[in-house]
């Protein structure tokens, strides 16, 4: 059997804590030897002998009965009876969060300044510490704010505005006149105000609307790579403050993301569309234009919307509320029973 590269390890074969460190750090109850060394971290289907896991869910309890890691934090209640040691914790996936972090490597820094090798307009204003890296492009009368880092290649156009504390990673496109807020980190490929698929057919041939709005994204967003948010047409596309947005998902033109809404891979929201705060989309969920999404809305993965939605939970193409797409499932695999009930009971009529 091929062994797991243990990561952790290998770049901190020093860092090593006992139980009893690891429970006092995390606040929790420790139920095992409070002298056992711990020198990694993994999940429970990869762990191994000296490393901690976690448990916080109970459809893993399967992977918890045989893991091989040497202690897991668990919740205050667990009962389970398992061979690794045991710190209860109130949260179990934070306190393991907490202890990756303090095992893994130091986290990637970069020098504050200006690489020769990037291009920054004079008129550009930056703030203080901060990190433009090789082939960057500052377009004219931008504004960065102090300790945000533009990676490697990325393109910032022309009175863009940008907060402190981002992380604009290698290879970013964000178009002109973009507002950026403080502590946003958007990923490789990620392309910010692009024009919005706006035509008009004017004698038989499509014409172009020009798209003279804004994106507009606020604090503490996460934009996942190759995700397009496109520009208004006019006013502005609008990602609310702490909004996570992962890979590969399409915002348009004049749509608004409510607060600390989630939006999985490969997702697409049409024109003018608006989302309340806490929705949550899973994977490949396509949404019409012009439709509200009510507050804390969940839509599940490969659902399509046509129609404005107040709240609950929902599943589809159409969508229909979580209920009832379970029962038209059930109905559809009953389908060749019930078929063959009728021909069976066509054949006793002599039909």
């Amino acid at each position: 059997m091929r062994s797991r590269p243990d990561v952790f390890n290998a770049f901190n074969s020093s860092v090593i804590f006992t139980l009893q460190e690891l429970a006092t750090m995390s606040g929790g109850e420790l139920a095992g030897d409070p002298a056992l060394k711990i020198t990694g971290a993994a999940s429970l289907a990869e762990a191994t002998a000296g490393e901690i896991s976690f448990f916080a869910n109970r459809k893993y309890v399967g992977l918890l009965r045989k893991t091989r890691a040497a202690a897991v934090f668990v919740p205050p209640d667990f009962a389970e009876p398992i061979a690794a040691a045991q710190i209860r914790v109130s949260n179990p996936t934070k306190a393991f969060e907490q202890i990756v972090l303090k095992l893994a490597p130091k986290p990637i820094t970069f020098a504050p300044g200006i690489h020769p090798n990037a291009v920054v307009d004079s008129s550009a204003q930056l703030g203080e510490r901060v990190s433009i890296q090789p082939h960057a492009v500052i377009e004219a009368g931008t504004k960065i704010g102090a300790d945000t880092v533009i990676g490697a290649g990325s393109y910032i156009g022309h009175e863009t505005i940008i907060g402190p504390a981002c992380l604009i990673y290698p290879r970013v496109t964000i178009r002109e006149r973009s507002r950026i807020g403080s502590r946003v980190i958007i990923h490789s490929g990620a392309v910010i105000g692009a024009d919005g698929f706006g035509f008009e057919m004017v004698d038989g041939r499509q014409e172009k609307i020009q798209q003279l709005g804004i994106v507009q994204i606020d604090d503490d967003v996460e934009i996942g790579a190759n995700t397009t948010v496109d520009r208004a047409r006019f006013g502005r596309t609008w990602i609310q403050q702490g909004v996570k947005i992962d890979n590969l998902v399409q915002i348009a033109h004049n749509v608004v993301v409510g607060k600390n809404s989630i939006i999985v891979a490969q997702t697409g929201i049409s024109g003018s569309t608006r989302v309340g705060e806490r929705v949550m989309m899973g994977g490949q969920v396509g949404i019409v234009g012009h439709v509200e999404i009510g507050d804390g809305t969940v839509i599940a993965a490969q659902s399509g919307i046509s129609k404005s939605l107040k709240g609950g939970t929902w599943w589809a193409s159409p969508a229909v509320p979580l209920a009832e797409a379970k029962q038209q499932i059930a109905w559809v695999h009953r389908l060749g029973k019930l078929f063959a009930r009728v021909k069976e009971i066509e054949k006793k009529l002599g039909l």
